[in-house]
């Protein structure tokens, strides 16, 4: 199960990192789109805070204003998905999450 996860946890960094690099050329609802998608990955395989994060992050993409916002969530995203820790992953997700709300 463990496994599982981490092989999860690699591939949702992976496409918040090609997010981040692409996010200056996408559209608000292309952003939102891949966004959800995340959202629901995470949703799917029980990751909550991460869920969290990536729905009030695709929330975010669709308000004025919002490049800045996402780009601190994505970068945040990508740093908790990096840590070899679950306990750190979910603490600064969590963190990120308590700060949007």
């Amino acid at each position: 199960m463990a496994g599982q996860i981490d092989h999860v946890r690699k591939q949702l960094g992976e496409r918040i990192a090609d997010l981040n690099k692409r996010a200056a050329r996408l559209s608000p609802l292309d952003i939102h789109a891949q966004m959800d998608a995340i959202r629901e990955v995470a949703a799917v395989n029980g990751l909550a805070a991460l869920e969290c994060v990536a729905h009030r992050s695709a929330q975010l993409a669709l308000l004025p204003g919002h490049r800045v916002a996402l780009g601190c969530c994505i970068d945040h995203m990508g740093v908790a998905l990096d840590s070899e820790r679950t306990t750190d992953t979910n603490a600064i997700l969590a963190s990120l999450a308590v700060r949007l709300h």
